[in-house]
Order: structure tokens, then sequence, then C-alpha cells
């Protein structure tokens, strides 16, 4: 994997440090800091006619979803799409990781099952996504190995 994709590899591994460093950092005490991102996105939506009903809670799920779709797509492109499932399941565990460490370790944070469900999702969502953007290749490949395999002859030429 990482003879092959070194690259990637190291852009994979960099992401995950970014994710460990966002959700393992120290949290400022509730009340303090509605300047982060989650609020300003919506002071954003607050002035958008029909968005009242969202609220913090909703933009952090679609935040955690969106964190964790890269972390599904690094996954898919490493490990091959024949390997899809491997990357939902390393998805989930790292979610699930993050989340123990948390709740036993860096105790400034809050743990919460809602964040392994959109974690988790946001896995799905990326393995989906690449599943769905190589597919087509994919597709013309399995149909150039099928001639081959009838015709080994005319492939040789």
């Amino acid at each position: 994997m990482f003879r092959r994709h070194p690259l990637l590899s190291l852009v994979t591994l960099a992401y995950l440090g970014f994710v460990g460093w966002l959700t393992l950092s120290p949290q400022l005490p509730l009340g303090e800091g509605t300047d982060g991102f989650v609020w300003r996105v919506l002071d954003v939506l607050d002035t958008i006619p029909g968005t009242r009903w969202i609220d913090y809670s909703d933009v952090e799920f679609g935040a955690n979803v969106a964190m964790f779709a890269p972390i599904g797509m690094f996954l898919v492109l490493l490990f091959g799409r024949g390997r899809w499932w491997l990357a939902i399941l390393l998805s989930f565990a790292l979610s699930s990781i993050i989340e123990l460490a948390q709740l036993l370790i860096f105790t400034t944070r809050v743990a919460d099952v809602r964040d392994l469900v959109s974690n988790s999702i946001g896995g799905i969502v990326g393995t989906l996504l690449v599943i769905a953007i190589t597919a087509p290749k994919a597709r013309r490949i399995a149909r150039a190995r099928a001639a081959e395999s009838r015709h080994p002859v005319l492939a040789q030429r």
C-alpha cells in the first residue's frame, strides 16, 4: 500500500493527523469560543430565510460527516475498490477510538454517540463516492479482461 501509493499514503497520514488534532486537542469550556466554525455557519444560516430551524447540533453533525468523508475516500483509494468494506470498517474503528480517547483520556473533550454515528456515516459517504466515481473505469477494465480471456491470441498482438 505505501510502496504502491506513496504520495496518497502521506496525504492520508497527514489528514489523519489533522483529524486527530481536531478531535483530541483541548476544547474551550462551554460558553466560550462562540467564534468557531460551527458558530460562523450558524450566523450565515441565520441570514437565510427558511434555515432558522437548523441548530448547533445539526451543523456539528454535518461537519463530522464532512470531516470523515475524506477518510473513507482515502482508504478506498489505498486499499482498492475490492476492499471497500475495509474502508468503512476502519472509519468506524477510528471514530470509536477517538470517542473512547475523548471519554477516557482527553477529559476536556466530550464523547458522544452522535459523533460516532456521524463520523461513520461520513466514512460510508466517502467510500460510496469513490466507488461511484471509479465505477466506469472499473467496468472498462473488467470488460477488457473478459475480452482478453475469451480471445488470448488476439490480446497478444
